[in-house]
């Protein structure tokens, strides 16, 4: 068993499988289980936290970190595929027990067979069970890690939008805000099956939008257009050349080397207030993001943009 070396400022070992449950057709709900969580934590409400998991490669082994250190990653690397396994992104739905009974809660997207073949992550989430066992890189209480995007700071209402990929994550920020918190959330899902039942702030309405054979995307955009008051959605916004597969920004970081300072100063905007957070696939979001900051001149400070997928791009960790 993998063994976290401490000069390592995250968790870093293995983990067990002590919970399976298929939530719908598109999620399925993993428990994780092992002694190094009782050293999980971060400073703060989780929101939206990310974790990765190292999944093992088909029937391979479960890959093993012993003895590592600050270059774990590029060893990791160097491995052969068969032995590394897969490394994928995944968002803390919930944290259960405590000590060393400590149980991180993870919701992942599997797809149904008519959508072709699943990739390593959803293969692994569509037959994990009981007693599995996998690698967990998580933060260690005390440690900076990261991985938390969601910075409303004081804004006076939220806009939380995402796909099924984005769905856990929204879920899990709706979880942490405060009883009095504003605003709305939109998520779209494969099918009216995969509407779940998720506890939120009453000032904050959650719209579920199933595309039930539409086309990805589509009823997300119409429905957050609508919602601020855009007629029509951005022209040419998801055209290849300009869709990054890689984009990510938020108020203080930007994909694109975009320099970001200071907190938001737009005065006399009709969307004064709002905390925007979008994420999902990668051509949605980018058109969003031309609507919200191109076409309504949003302070870019007030919205995190996050493509977690790009269509036809196969993904990364």
């Amino acid at each position: 068993m993998t063994t976290t070396q401490q000069s390592l400022p995250m968790i870093l070992d293995e983990v067990e499988v002590v919970r399976v449950e298929r939530l719908s057709p598109s999620f399925v709900r993993v428990e994780l289980g092992g002694a190094c969580l009782a050293d999980f934590g971060v400073d703060g409400p989780l929101y939206d936290q990310r974790i990765k998991l190292v999944l093992p490669h088909e029937d391979g082994p479960v890959p093993s970190f012993e003895g590592a250190d600050d270059s774990w990653y590029a060893t990791w690397l160097d491995r052969p595929v068969a032995e590394r396994g897969h490394m994928r992104t995944y968002t803390v739905r919930d944290v259960v027990g405590e000590g060393p009974d400590t149980r991180l809660v993870v919701d992942i997207v599997v797809h149904p067979d008519d959508h072709g073949a699943p990739g390593p992550g959803c293969a692994w989430a569509a037959r994990a069970a009981v007693g599995d066992r996998l690698v967990l890189i998580a933060p260690r209480r005390g440690d900076f890690y990261g991985g938390i995007e969601f910075q409303p700071g004081t804004a006076s209402r939220l806009l939380l939008v995402g796909d099924e990929t984005a769905v856990p994550a929204v879920c899990a920020i709706l979880g942490h805000l405060r009883p009095d918190a504003v605003g709305a959330a939109f998520l779209e899902v494969p099918t009216s099956a995969d509407v779940l039942t998720v506890p939120h702030p009453e000032g904050v309405e959650v719209v579920w939008l199933p595309r039930d054979g539409a086309d990805h995307g589509a009823p997300l955009r119409a429905a957050v257009l609508h919602h601020l008051g855009v007629g029509a959605p951005a022209v040419g916004s998801d055209e290849p050349d300009e869709v990054d597969p890689d984009l990510w920004e938020t108020p203080t970081y930007s994909s694109s080397g975009e320099e970001v300072e200071g907190a938001a100063t737009v005065v006399g905007h009709d969307l004064d207030g709002i905390y925007a957070w979008i994420a999902g696939e990668s051509g949605v979001v980018t058109a969003l993001r031309r609507v919200l900051v191109k076409d309504l001149e949003v302070d870019r400070r007030q919205v995190a943009f996050m493509g977690y997928w790009r269509r036809g791009v196969a993904m990364r960790g």
